[in-house]
């Protein structure tokens, strides 16, 4: 079995590929390694893939079709799991475009790739909960309505969702759309509140505290997030003559945590009390998540198995063990070293 999983050199994308690469199977990462967070990160996570000799890793952007078609040639991948996009919320106030070009053109360019592709059995892609906007319905289900995102980055995701649907529809591409729901662990994003709050704690800075630390959050470890992904590969939906082989699927931990319960895990665990700065809810935020996760239970048996009690001290202890390593990470763009030629 071959997988190509874009996105690979990012925080999902990585755990992805090393889980499947654990499980025998041949896998090709894309990634364009571009600079929204450090470049030197990403490169450290495709290091630890590096000595499988089951890994392919190429450096291409996905929404630039001939160079992505050029670089993988006539390719026969049996799954694709698409988790390339560019992240952020806040930032898509400073830089739209960068959306429309990752997260809409990407997404089209990767559908177009597997429409013609003759082996794919199921092609599974990255959406998130941001596309349930300020929803007052909890918890949040795939059948509630998700037409009024409340930023860019949600309304490219919820597009990328109505264009899978239409490509299922027209050349029954067998798709899974998989919302996550806050993740967080080892080797995360380090534009994410845990790692920046873990970060500012550990170096005597003040945290700035959204809402007045009136938010929730349902945060999913990434092992549990993994495990959803792969639980899933082997079940492509079918459709019928009425409906396309498309679905939407909710992966989350469904258990809602006060942002202030989170900050007060890290202290523990960090042994250490915050300067905490409260701040307004910053545009795009929305103020709670909390996801209904029935539908990818009962497909899959889907358990996620990590609180936040267990989660984040993980994470704290990851980050203490490489903290000198993370603040000698330069901002730049580097040649990946280890690019193997197809």
């Amino acid at each position: 079995m071959t997988v190509l999983v874009t996105g690979a050199a990012g925080f999902i994308g990585y755990h992805t590929c090393r889980a499947l690469l654990d499980r025998g199977m041949d896998v090709v990462g894309i990634d364009n390694l571009n600079d929204y967070y450090s470049v030197d990160l990403k490169i450290s996570r495709l290091e630890l893939l590096n000595p499988y000799s089951n890994f392919r890793f190429v450096k291409v952007d996905i929404s630039e079709q001939e160079s992505l078609t050029e670089t993988l040639g006539s390719p026969r991948f049996d799954h694709v799991i698409h988790l390339a996009a560019q992240a952020g919320i806040r930032y898509s106030l400073e830089n739209p475009f960068a959306y429309m070009k990752s997260n809409l053109m990407g997404h089209m360019v990767i559908l177009e790739l597997c429409r013609h592709l003759p082996d794919l059995k199921h092609l599974i892609y990255a959406s998130s909960s941001s596309v349930y906007g300020n929803s007052k319905t909890l918890p949040l289900s795939e059948s509630d309505r998700a037409d009024r995102p409340i930023s860019l980055y949600a309304a490219t995701k919820r597009s990328d969702e109505l264009l899978s649907e239409s490509y299922s529809h027209l050349y029954r591409i067998p798709q899974t759309g998989l919302r996550f729901f806050t993740v967080y662990g080892p080797w995360g994003r380090p534009d994410m509140a845990y790692w920046k709050f873990t970060q500012s704690i550990l170096d005597g800075k003040p945290i700035y505290v959204y809402n007045n630390g009136d938010m929730k959050r349902d945060f999913t470890y990434v092992d549990d997030i993994i495990s959803g992904i792969l639980s899933v590969m082997d079940k492509p939906p079918e459709g019928n003559g009425n409906s396309s082989p498309h679905r939407i699927l909710n992966i989350g931990n469904s258990r809602p945590e006060s942002l202030t319960h989170m900050i007060g895990i890290i202290e523990q665990a960090l042994e250490c009390k915050a300067q905490i700065i409260l701040e307004p809810m910053q545009p795009g935020d929305v103020y709670e998540t909390y996801s209904d996760i029935s539908a990818i239970q009962s497909l899959t048996g889907f358990k996620p198995e990590t609180s936040i009690e267990v989660g984040l001290p993980k994470f704290v202890e990851w980050f203490k063990g490489h903290k000198e390593q993370l603040e000698r990470l330069p901002e730049d763009n580097r040649v990946v070293p280890f690019i193997r030629p197809r």
